[in-house]
């Protein structure tokens, strides 16, 4: 990490950062290191960082017994949260980003699916209906992962929670990744900088100030296609990391995501991601789309989801998951029965 980066990094700001959803592209991508690095140099170093940034959760309460990475279907969500220097996770703020992904061992296949900030959803921990990040800031990793595990009816075993300050470094550790920028773009940078990134529209290879750019920009679309594109950049960095000239990148990769993590997955469990980064057809990623409209709601904006989609996301998820059908139930009448 660049003396720059160290100096920005403690320096507060007078006006917070828009760092959003692109959080957990760093966490799965350790997460794929330490796979694929399991047997090498750098076991030392993957090791130190999940040690350093274990933080275990109770079991989810859909699950009869534990399951384990290296022999069972597995779910991870993937938490962003905003990275201000005053909260520096002593506290529970609302989470910026949310990712849910399912792991078929059989498949060795991956499903992601970004669930929107504004969600209008039940949240548990707070009794009532309300967006989604609220979760986190009512009770934490374990409080957003009962609120997904009711709104998609599966266990969420495992989360990751991140904190942005790593994003840029291990992109240009990586030496830049490849995305399709759907239309110029005129955005700010990691300073705030308005303007200071300009990228052209098409196919190109961009360094972490402009993967940071096309991954935050919403300005001609909305969150669902921000989600789309950071869906992107996460296959693009998978794709990158897992290549033979980027072992060498590595320390620089585990050095940037440093203390800006924390999980409840042991690093003996990283061993079960090795078959889904070295499968014979390479790493099979699905990004799964969840639909729904603008909503106000007494004032305030919420992303209202689209019951049809929801069920049949959790539909697919189930399946990915092999934990079968279950009968079709609304929102609705999901948050009336939990109010009753």
């Amino acid at each position: 990490m660049s003396t720059t980066r160290r100096v920005y990094k403690i320096k507060k700001t007078k006006k917070k950062r828009r760092k959003r959803l692109w959080l957990f592209l760093v966490p799965l991508l350790v997460l794929a290191l330490g796979a694929t690095t399991y047997a090498a140099t750098l076991y030392v170093k993957a090791q130190n960082v999940f040690d350093g940034s274990y933080d275990p959760v109770a079991a989810s309460a859909k699950r009869d017994e534990a399951v384990d990475p290296l022999e069972d279907n597995f779910s991870i969500l993937f938490i962003g949260i905003d990275d201000s220097d005053e909260r520096n996770y002593q506290g529970n703020s609302r989470s910026d980003a949310l990712i849910l992904a399912t792991f078929n061992k059989d498949q060795k296949s991956i499903k992601l699916l970004s669930i929107p900030r504004d969600s209008y959803v039940y949240v548990p921990e707070k009794g009532v209906t309300t967006k989604i990040n609220a979760a986190h800031a009512a009770g934490g990793p374990k409080a957003t992962m009962d609120t997904v595990e009711r709104l998609f009816d599966i266990p969420v075993d495992y989360y990751v929670r991140m904190n942005f300050h790593a994003f840029i470094d291990v992109v240009d550790s990586l030496d830049g990744i490849k995305v399709d920028v759907p239309y110029e773009m005129n955005e700010m940078d990691s300073h705030d900088k308005k303007n200071a990134i300009h990228l052209e529209e098409g196919l190109q290879t961009v360094d972490g100030e402009e993967a940071l750019a096309f991954a935050r920009t919403r300005k001609k679309d909305s969150d669902i296609q921000r989600g789309e594109r950071q869906q992107e950049v996460l296959k693009a960095i998978m794709s990158k990391a897992t290549t033979v000239g980027a072992l060498t990148k590595y320390t620089n990769v585990m050095e940037a995501v440093g203390d800006n993590m924390t999980t409840n997955l042991q690093f003996s469990q990283i061993k079960g991601f090795i078959k889904y980064v070295t499968a014979d057809n390479g790493l099979n990623l699905e990004t799964v789309k969840l639909e729904g409209t603008d909503s106000t709601i007494n004032g305030t904006y919420y992303y209202q989801l689209n019951e049809t989609s929801v069920e049949n996301i959790k539909q697919q998820l189930k399946s990915h998951l092999n934990l079968g059908p279950t009968k079709t139930t609304s929102q609705a009448e999901a948050v009336e029965s939990e109010m009753e």
